[in-house]
């Protein structure tokens, strides 16, 4: 009799856990009722035949978040799921995340800064309404292309101040000037002097990396010559706010550097919340140049990025 309910239940625990079938079918099939069905997968439990684990996925990516967060001496690590290891799933996730995040962070009062690109305008657009009084939103660096290739400078910054009920503080200039003597001059302007300082003031700034690869915005974007493109790539790892960094995450082009029109890199490092949104394989060199450079304290990325970033 134990042999025969050995074998049953044996038979019941894996038409039910391996071949998902109901309990009903099993009844039909073992040609017994469906109780009797449930008796015998408790059975199988009782008796070891049957093993359940649970893989809580959330607690994998704060374990992981946790390892990131060491390794590269970060405050705050922020690991989301992606279903795939695929750039443009990993930028959606993300984005997502890094919204959330602001949602449950932004307090009345504070001053955001903000970057541009496609993941910053992919965050705008899953920003929640938040009631806060007396918030600023300001952009980080020069919005204004001359190229037909789209920045969403305009689209992100206005979508960030509908979010937290203010108005757009806009830095109407292109992000790269031809000569440094221009740059410097419509520096010395008055309102332009107030947007950068504003920026510097910002307690929370919100950016993401571009690489040197030859897709690159900034180099779609038609900043750059041949040779200077050449020297970016051969010297760059990629840049943040359009300065161009190393591996070890220094300017790697002073010159271009000089010409290049907003938040200095190092004013990144004293902010409250310096919060770098990036994921996907592409962009690896550059987040760990931006993570060695201390330019970020809390980074928002995925299970596949961070493990990249460990590995």
């Amino acid at each position: 009799m134990d042999n025969e309910k050995q074998r049953l239940s044996i038979e019941a625990a894996r038409l039910y856990y391996l071949s998902d079938f109901s309990q009903q079918d099993i009844a039909n099939r073992l040609g017994v009722s469906r109780p009797t069905v449930s008796r015998l997968l408790q059975y199988a439990k009782e008796q070891g035949y049957v093993r359940v684990s649970i893989v809580d996925p959330l607690e994998d990516l704060d374990a992981l978040g946790e390892q990131v967060k060491r390794r590269y001496k970060l405050e705050q690590v922020l690991v989301c799921y992606s279903t795939l290891n695929e750039y443009r799933e990993i930028q959606k996730q993300i984005s997502k995340k890094a919204a959330e995040y602001l949602h449950e962070t932004v307090q009345d009062a504070d001053i955001i800064g903000v970057s541009w690109g496609v993941t910053m305008h992919t965050i705008a657009q899953e920003l929640q309404r938040k009631q806060v009084k007396g918030v600023e939103v300001v952009q980080l660096k020069g919005g204004v292309s001359h190229s037909h290739v789209n920045t969403y400078a305009a689209e992100t910054i206005n979508l960030f101040a509908d979010a937290y009920n203010t108005i757009a503080r806009y830095l109407p200039l292109p992000v790269i000037f031809d000569h440094i003597e221009v740059k410097k001059m419509v520096e010395e302007d008055r309102h332009i002097q107030r947007i950068i300082q504003l920026g510097k003031q910002a307690n929370i700034a919100i950016f993401t990396v571009g690489t040197v690869q030859e897709n690159a915005l900034l180099f779609r974007l038609g900043y750059f010559n041949e040779e200077e493109k050449k020297l970016l790539q051969s010297n760059g790892a990629g840049d943040i706010c359009s300065r161009f960094i190393d591996a070890q995450g220094n300017i790697c082009s002073d010159s271009i550097n000089d010409r290049t029109v907003g938040i200095e890199l190092e004013d990144l490092r004293n902010k409250d919340k310096s919060i770098l949104v990036a994921g996907g394989q592409r962009k690896i060199d550059a987040i760990k140049a931006a993570l060695y450079g201390r330019y970020a304290n809390i980074l928002v990325t995925d299970q596949y990025t961070a493990q990249a970033l460990l590995g």
